[in-house]
């Protein structure tokens, strides 16, 4: 097999590392290959803040709540960012307003994304192994404030780098027939698609604990009402287990913490200077303002 398949096939997440510094010219070809990756118009709507302090590199691990990651010792944090292209487009005389509208925002973030992977499969070439960090988005204000980010510039998401101290296997995959569909959208039946998630999850096991009922439950009620929490938990009592989509979407990434938040979420995108999310009639009131 082709090695650069080989290395994407073989690919998993790393969260234990060795003492060792990643070097300086390792860190390069890596950052190189990030900005080398494809990006809307060549226009490179991100900026990469690489961090190797100890001191930030725990204050990192604190605001995410991620022990792990104090081991490592390369954490590289990927903003959208928009200030940059805002102040060329001023200086240039252009007009601008990619900081207000949605569909910048949306290339912005997917060139954002991009760029990362690319610099964790350059990563993982090198020998080192990488996970990316997700509760950056709920720390985004104190991430901001750390790392000195103006308006216009919005941290995404965290890669951590380092030198394996243990070599973790792919875990199992859904398969291409059940997310490749070929000229329109296949819609499976459930059989097959609880068939295909129960050998994705296969010897997969949590015994039930009164804690996590309660917290099913709450979130259950939370999110679709009393019937549908007293159902749900039912159903694990009934089998004696916790299913791995109940610890997803009630246990880990409590569904009623999801929906609640995102009002405040918004104000803070807005805060950081992506006003494309204010609502629509703000978003009209603004145009109107602006061409009088």
């Amino acid at each position: 097999m082709n090695k650069t398949l080989q290395l994407l096939l073989g690919r998993a997440s790393c969260r234990a590392f060795t003492k060792r510094k990643v070097p300086a010219a390792v860190v390069k070809n890596i950052i190189e290959a990030g900005i080398h990756a494809p990006t809307g118009g060549n226009l490179q709507p991100y900026s990469i803040v690489k961090i190797e302090k100890r001191a930030a590199i725990n204050r990192l691990a604190k605001l995410c709540g991620q022990r792990f990651m104090k081991t490592a010792p390369l954490h590289l944090v990927f903003c959208i960012d928009l200030y940059r292209l805002k102040r060329w487009a001023k200086m240039e005389s252009a007009p601008f307003s990619a900081d207000r509208a949605l569909r910048p925002f949306w290339i912005a973030f997917q060139d954002t994304v991009i760029c990362a992977q690319n610099m964790c499969t350059a990563a993982d070439a090198l020998g080192l192994g990488s996970v990316y960090i997700g509760p950056i988005f709920d720390r985004i204000p104190e991430i901001r404030k750390m790392c000195h980010l103006p308006k216009g510039v919005v941290p995404v998401v965290s890669l951590v780098v380092g030198y394996p101290s243990i070599f973790p296997a792919p875990r199992k995959r859904l398969g291409p027939k059940i997310v490749v569909h070929n000229e329109v959208y296949r819609d499976i039946s459930d059989k097959e698609l609880l068939a295909a998630f129960s050998e994705k999850y296969s010897g997969f096991r949590r015994e039930i604990a009164v804690k996590d009922l309660e917290t099913l439950h709450r979130v259950c009620r939370r999110v679709h009402g009393a019937a549908f929490a007293e159902k749900s938990v039912s159903r694990a009592k009934r089998l004696g287990l916790i299913n791995r989509a109940q610890v997803y979407f009630g246990l880990n990434y409590q569904a009623d913490r999801l929906l609640f938040a995102t009002p405040t979420q918004l104000k803070m995108l807005s805060k950081a200077g992506l006003s494309c999310f204010l609502s629509s009639a703000k978003v009209k009131q603004d145009i109107q303002r602006r061409v009088g």
